[in-house]
């Protein structure tokens, strides 16, 4: 109980400092270029719109530079707390290939949990409600290797205008970015809301990326993979003219379709406008610090090295992670041209510690105040979770904080900063104390 009042507490706290940062926002005028297809919005949503689409100016719109928000102060921790204080206890189960989660705090805590297959189910106050948000297995391809729905994240204004995207592979295995709309309840969503903004082919069944997040400046961050196959065989992930092996940026939340950041790195020209960053594999899962900006991005490795990348607050859009040139900070195959600057990772690891990153999440809950600061991944083949802080000089400090059993396909954070395991094998686990227990125990013997 004291846990749930703490974490209300947080949570309106969160909402009333987050709603004074946006007036602090400074606000300048820069032309943005629209993407935009001239079609009728009577149009159904089966039609797909391909990669490549017609380039038209709209009236210039704001651009927003971003602060990082004034949360509470809670100074982060220098070193790992005792694991022997804490576990992953079993929060939800009985899904079918769980694969990602978002939350919001609405009359009580909901979870939207991704199953791979096509279905979004509900977790309200710690019960799977047996209607799903959404069921839209009907175009989501094949999921068997990588393919599925794989990413979802709510519009940042989701509570008023109840929008949120979706990342799936439709039934030609192509990326498709989608935008639905959730009913007045936010606990179901109507599936004939969709609007496609963006379809990327894809050449192969794997390395889809597949994350979504909007980051501190309320653009959306599209993680793709570089296509497919393996050490990138159409040279995708260096080739600005394709979006694959990319982070892309882009602005929706007001838009009929998306516009284009005007501080993107290619508005001007030399590759498409729509990419942020370069250089990626498989980059499965990355999130923002909701406390400092930063951000993390694990990114799957080809056959010897997983990584792990960090970008801090302010972001810098143009950066280039290396792939395929580079393998984490290995050479792969090829000689890059002179000049070319590679983001090396803050941590990385070989083979014989796993075989397939998955990104997690800095803490940045109040219940678990031992944790400030430490930025959780794990591995999808042997369910280690690992955790990660800065150390002197521009260091960090990698540890072994959990051995699973579980295929650990993705991480969750909801609205108070607890944080969540999301098991493949159908399970939701959460990160808790056992020492509030323990601490009972005296006043229980006596």
């Amino acid at each position: 109980m004291i846990g749930k009042i703490t974490a209300l507490i947080f949570s309106l706290g969160i909402n009333l400092i987050i709603s004074g940062c946006q007036s602090k926002n400074e606000i300048v005028n820069i032309p943005t270029i629209q993407i935009a297809t001239v079609l009728s919005s009577t149009i159904p949503a089966t039609i797909q719109f391909m990669e490549t689409q017609n380039v038209t100016e709209v009236p210039v719109q704001e651009t927003i530079i971003p602060v990082t928000p004034d949360l509470p102060e809670i100074l982060d921790v220098v070193q790992f707390p005792d694991t022997r204080s804490y576990a992953w206890q079993l929060y939800a189960g009985g899904f079918s290939e769980p694969i990602g989660m978002t939350s919001i705090y609405n009359n009580g805590n909901i979870l939207y949990i991704l199953e791979q297959p096509g279905i979004i189910k509900v977790i309200q106050e710690g019960i799977v409600l047996e209607q799903p948000f959404l069921d839209i297995r009907d175009r989501v391809g094949d999921n068997q290797n990588e393919q599925g729905l794989l990413g979802i994240a709510l519009d940042p204004n989701y509570l008023e205008n109840q929008e949120f995207y979706l990342n799936y592979t439709n039934n030609s295995g192509d990326t498709t970015i989608s935008r639905f709309q959730a009913n007045e309840d936010l606990l179901t969503a109507d599936i004939n809301s969709e609007q496609i903004i963006l379809s990327v082919d894809q050449p192969y069944a794997n390395h889809n990326g597949g994350n979504l997040a909007f980051g501190p400046d309320n653009y959306l961050y599209i993680g793709l993979g570089d296509g497919g196959s393996g050490g990138d065989p159409d040279g995708n992930a260096q080739n600005l003219e394709s979006l694959l092996g990319k982070m892309l940026r882009i602005a929706v939340t007001n838009q009929e379709f998306y516009a284009i950041p005007s501080d993107n790195p290619y508005v001007g020209g030399g590759g498409r406008a729509e990419i942020w960053a370069s250089g990626l594999r498989n980059p499965w899962r990355y999130s923002f610090d909701k406390s400092t900006g930063a951000l993390f991005i694990a990114d799957v490795g080809q056959g010897e090295w997983e990584e792990i990348n960090f970008l801090p607050f302010p972001l810098t859009p143009g950066l280039n992670f290396g792939w395929d040139y580079r393998e984490g900070s290995h050479p792969f195959q090829g000689t890059p041209p002179p000049g070319l600057t590679f983001i090396e990772p803050v941590t990385e690891y070989d083979h014989s510690q796993g075989c397939s990153v998955t990104g997690g999440y800095v803490y940045r809950g109040l219940a678990l105040p031992d944790w400030n600061g430490v930025y959780f991944f794990a591995d999808y083949c042997n369910g280690k979770v690992w955790g990660l802080l800065p150390g002197d000089n521009d260091t960090w400090n990698s540890r072994l904080l959990f051995e699973t059993n579980e295929n650990i396909s993705s991480f969750g954070e909801d609205t108070f900063g607890d944080l969540y395991l999301i098991s493949h094998g159908g399970s939701i686990y959460k990160l808790e104390s056992l020492g509030l227990a323990w601490s009972y125990l005296p006043f229980i013997l006596n």
